[in-house]
Formats: structure tokens, sequence, C-alpha cells
């Protein structure tokens, strides 16, 4: 098993722009989009929670590039957990260009995100909830000396 969750993704037309490489904007929209393939795939208890009063509120988003790539490139988008808490979540993302020749990393980001619970307006912090924790173990970070 990988340490990161994967998700596949072939950029279209419509998420370049004039010059013809990707819009900055769209990184973020597929940090966004990893998570949410991430929950449907592999914590499907926690998508019944957000339809009930749990909401994930993301706190901070970033993102670095390194190549420019256009339409039709093919890329992975790696998901790893860097933080868990209490009541908030800090993930990595790796964003890769696959090519016939081999892989290339094109930008990195990072996503802080808080777990919150109640009516709008009277939203208040929240455990993670435990079918995320264990959905999330695989792709913990691994210390330094620890079991690996």
């Amino acid at each position: 098993m990988s340490d990161y969750f994967e998700y596949r993704h072939t950029v279209g037309f419509e998420e370049t722009n004039l010059v013809g490489n990707v819009y900055y904007v769209n990184y973020l929209r597929w940090q966004g989009r990893c998570r949410e393939m991430f929950l449907k795939r592999l914590a499907p208890d926690v998508l019944a929670e957000l339809y009930d009063d749990l909401k994930l509120f993301t706190l901070k988003v970033d993102c670095e590039f390194f190549a420019e790539i256009t339409a039709f490139d093919e890329l992975s988008i790696r998901m790893r957990l860097v933080e868990l808490a209490q009541t908030q979540l800090e993930f990595s993302f790796d964003y890769v260009r696959l090519d016939p020749a081999g892989e290339t990393l094109v930008a990195r980001g990072r996503q802080r995100v808080a777990c919150m619970r109640g009516p709008n307006g009277r939203t208040a912090p929240a455990h993670v909830p435990e079918a995320l924790t264990r959905a999330l173990r695989p792709f913990a970070p691994v210390l330094a000396g620890g079991p690996a």
C-alpha cells in the first residue's frame, strides 16, 4: 500500500488560460476534489455525517509551482496526512505529471481543515470523527525512529 491517496486527473481546455497553461486556481480545486474522492472511496461514513451536521472548514491552502502543465496532461494528485490534531487536519498534495518517460513533480500544496459541528451561525470546533481517523491511518506520517 502507498503512503498517499491518489486522485488521477486529465487537464481540460477549460482549466487553461489564454497562454495555454493551467490557471493557478485549478490546483486548489484539485486539492478539494482529491479530498472529496478520498471521503467517497475510503470514508463514506464521514459523508453521511456531512449530510447531518459535520462541517469541514478549509482554514488555509497554499500551492508552490515548479513546472507548467497544459491541456491533456495526465496528473496524479497525491494527498498525504501531515498532521492529525483533536479538531484539525493538515494535508500535503504533490501534483505529478505522468508521462511515458516518467513522472515530474509540477507543484506541491498544503491544506489545513477544521472539523466543526452545529447549525450555521452556531458552529463549534468538533473532534475529528473516528471514521475519518481510521480512514487516514494508512496515510499518516512515519516518525523517524518509529515503527514503519
